[in-house]
């Protein structure tokens, strides 16, 4: 028999195993001796009262204990013979869009500009110490994508977009600890991730899927207005009368090559601004309401949001135990995100905080068209550069007070930050547009949270890469490019996604449209 039950309980006990069948045998009536197995089904923190607790749903089971069984369960057989779909991009909307196409009978063949992930590792540690930049393999280009290396998020708001829970179990699959399916803001972590991606090419592979790596494409081959194959840098032509654009939000040479070749994009809004670091003990205790985290508390997180002269000022992939990492995928950029660990025991706090920013905001870019947005990231990203006193992947920063007071800081806190940070007057060179609508945004999260604004805290540029300001636009139904039939724009850079878990659903839904065409029903 099994009861589902929801508990709100103390931080321990949620925690240890013995205080949590005590507590959910008392909720269920019964004696612990009769409970065999409690099985979490949710879990999340309300730490809204001076005391944090726990919520917990879970199901507790009597008499016979029966295996986890996934809501859902993939077919993956020998697709050698199929028929071929390309697709562009080793991210999650192209990795979960493999996975869908061997499930129809569909051979998928994915060619990926960066690395293989263990590659990539050895790439991204040169990269943070400061050495070297490969712009072909770096925090943004690779097997697996942006998120390998920056996270591992899996939550979304994006419920109504496909199945969270599919990607959810597939990641488990393939490696993923027990508690993303479960936690209510899963998250693998950057030590985890690459294991799963890994497993994941694996099962592609070994079902006569193809991936290649070292593999840029330069040129969509058409045939009217027909796809019908890509070019890639090193000369290697891919035939195929499908083609699944899944690029990631930094690809900003597809995008070029698209308008080169007459192909419709748009600009579409998306968001800039800086990535703030705070001590980790100072944001757990304005959070916890206690000088010192309880041990059974995780790292405390934060969500903030305003609005300040029409626009959205909000904190974007918030790094609870974090650290700050080098992005930039070209030579003279200075982008910056932010990563944790499965453990998130790094005594840093960082997020993104992004100012929105819509393509009429871009006056003076209009000669850019349809790329308005991407010049004017690329012109901050260089400006960061030319304020970093040219240490290559050094970063220029500012203690937050002194930001948002239009003061300089003669020196800096320590960061997480690896290439480390230049003192830098961030309030005097980031656009008025940017810069006073984080100022003012600031002062209204330090009202929300008391003690966010402060000189402990660093504010470190710039953070331009949280979104494309390029939309590839598609049929809403086929899922098709509204000007060329066997192209699917997919994920997030391709406009249609924000994070792992939007992007795979993304992906899988594009694979599902090209099984519809040919009849096949997932």
């Amino acid at each position: 028999m099994v009861k589902e039950l929801e508990l709100t309980l103390r931080p321990q006990e949620a925690a240890e195993s013995a205080l949590l069948r005590k507590a959910v045998a008392e909720k269920a009536g019964v004696s612990e001796k009769e409970i065999t197995e409690v099985r979490i089904v949710r879990r999340s923190i309300d730490a809204r009262g001076r005391l944090p607790k726990v919520l917990l749903r879970v199901n507790a089971y009597t008499g016979e204990r029966p295996e986890y069984r996934y809501e859902s369960e993939p077919r993956y057989g020998d697709v050698s013979g199929g028929r071929e779909v390309c697709i562009v991009g080793a991210g999650p909307a192209g990795l979960f869009a493999a996975l869908r196409l061997i499930e129809a009978g569909m051979k998928p063949v994915i060619l990926e500009r960066g690395k293989e992930v263990s590659e990539r590792k050895r790439d991204i540690a040169l990269l943070n110490r400061n050495v070297s930049l490969d712009p072909e393999s770096n925090y943004c280009y690779g097997e697996g994508g942006a998120g390998t290396f920056s996270d591992g998020k899996l939550f979304t708001r994006s419920k109504k977009r496909g199945n969270t829970q599919r990607i959810l179990e597939t990641l488990h699959r393939h490696g993923a600890q027990d508690e993303i399916l479960y936690e209510a803001h899963p998250h693998i972590g950057t030590d985890r991730l690459p294991e799963v991606i890994k497993r994941m090419r694996e099962t592609i592979t070994g079902c006569g899927g193809e991936m290649h790596f070292g593999c840029r494409v330069t040129e969509l081959l058409t045939e009217g207005n027909a796809v019908r194959g890509v070019r890639c840098a090193n000369g290697d032509l891919h035939e195929a009368e499908e083609v699944i654009l899944a690029c990631g939000h930094s690809a900003r040479d597809i995008y070029r090559m698209l308008v080169r070749q007459g192909i419709r994009v748009e600009a579409k809004g998306f968001a800039m601004g800086v990535r703030v670091e705070h001590p980790q003990e100072l944001i757990d205790s304005i959070q916890y309401h206690s000088r010192v985290r309880d041990k059974y508390l995780p790292a405390a997180t934060y969500n903030l949001v305003t609005q300040v002269d029409g626009r959205g000022v909000y904190s974007f992939c918030m790094c609870p135990g974090g650290h700050i990492v080098p992005s930039a995928t070209g030579e003279k950029q200075i982008v910056v995100n932010g990563m944790s660990a499965s453990h998130r025991s790094s005594p840093f706090a960082n997020s993104g905080i992004v100012v929105e920013l819509h393509p009429e905001d871009l006056t003076e870019y209009a000669e850019h068209g349809e790329l308005c947005g991407l010049q004017f990231q690329e012109d901050l990203e260089r400006l960061a550069y030319t304020n970093n006193g040219g240490g290559l992947q050094t970063a220029p920063a500012q203690r937050l007070a002194d930001f948002v007071r239009g003061r300089l800081s003669p020196t800096l806190p320590e960061s997480s930050y690896l290439p480390g940070l230049i003192s830098s007057p961030l309030h005097f060179w980031l656009p008025e547009r940017i810069g006073k609508r984080l100022r003012e945004g600031f002062a209204a999260f330090d009202r929300k949270m008391r003690g966010f604004v402060t000189n402990e805290a660093v504010a470190v540029g710039v953070e331009s890469r949280s979104s494309s300001p390029v939309r590839i636009p598609r049929d809403a139904e086929s899922m098709e490019h509204v000007q060329v039939s066997g192209l699917y724009p997919c994920g997030e850079g391709s406009g249609y996604a924000g994070g792992i878990t939007s992007s795979a659903m993304d992906g899988e839904k594009c694979a599902e449209a090209i099984a519809r065409k040919y009849g096949v029903e997932l």
